[in-house]
Parts: C-alpha cells; structure tokens; sequence
C-alpha cells in the first residue's frame, strides 16, 4: 500500500494505522523527530532507522535515541547511493517507508527518492508527505490500470536505478 499526503497530522495518523510493534520503519526526512518519537514507540520491539541531512537533526535525533534504543539516526543525503547502502547493511528488510521531504509542493525529489528506495527496501507500506503529489493524484485522470498493490511499485519489477535518466549520475557513482 502507497498512501500520500500532506496534512502533518493525517501522515502521522497513517503511520500510526499500519505500524506494527516489531515492524522494520525507514523514515527518510526526520528532521528534529517529532515523528520519530511516535515510530519508535509504536514499534518498541521492531527497528527504526530515521535519516535527515539538516544540520539541527543530529542533536536532537541523537538524544531521542538514548530514549529509544529501537531507534537509528543517520545524518545523510537520502539521495546518495551511498546512504542507502549503508541502510541496506543494517536491514534486510523494511515493513514501512516514511518519506517527509520537507512535505513541499515539489513533487520530482520526493519521487526519485521514493522510487530508488523502495524499489530497494521493497515495503510493505510506504507514506508519503507532499503537497505537489497529493496535487497531482487528486487533479489527474489514469487512462490505464496499472497498480502496485505493496508498498513499491512492483509493476516496475526489479529494474532499480533507471541507468537511462542521466540526472540519476548526480545522485550516485555507481552510474557510469
């Protein structure tokens, strides 16, 4: 299941639904972990790993981590092949992918990102936070029925990191 959307409180009622106490929870975009804190006690027997590359994220999320011990902080850019990487060595499986990229209006980044990630992690759940994707989905009309019905879009099959769509070289090294 892929639910989106921008409202703060809904994404966190979202959250709140599909969690599950021994649940794997990646959040990319914690920032200062207002909704780390809810992840982490809602799985108090699972794992959290929480990502953010704001320079504010590392003290506040280093000190909720001595609160959780479920809970993982790494300072990093979601972005980077390398960040992934290392979350892969960490998990070896992921139940729910929470993206909060700033919940902005544009959509492209929190898309590549979503797309890189969960073609990757594979999750059960993914929510997302974003006001330019809600936009989109609530003005568009699908022409096609295609659908994914876990977390990632498993019509796109394995194929990861696109190697055709240049932008991705900015993104990671291991497009030549």
């Amino acid at each position: 299941m892929i639910k989106i959307s921008y409202d703060i409180k809904i994404y966190r009622k979202i959250l709140g639904n599909v969690l599950n106490e021994n649940d794997v929870v990646v959040e990319l975009g914690s920032h200062i972990g207002k909704t780390s804190k809810l992840i982490a006690e809602k799985v108090e027997n699972g794992k959290l790993i929480c990502l953010d590359n704001s320079p504010e994220a590392t003290t506040k999320m280093n000190n909720l981590k001595l609160v959780y011990p479920n809970l993982k902080f790494i300072n990093g850019d979601v972005r980077l092949h390398e960040v992934l990487k290392q979350v892969t060595k960490i998990i070896n499986k992921c139940d729910t992918l929470a993206i909060d990229l700033g919940g902005g209006y544009h959509p492209d980044t929190v898309f590549k990102v979503y797309y890189i990630w969960a073609s990757t992690l594979k999750p059960k759940h993914t929510i997302i936070r974003n006001k330019g994707l809600v936009d989109f989905i609530n003005t568009s009309v699908t022409c096609e029925n295609i659908q994914s019905k876990e977390g990632w879009l498993e019509s796109c099959g394995c194929e990861g990191i696109p190697p055709q769509i240049d932008e991705f070289k900015l993104w990671t090294s291991i497009i030549k």
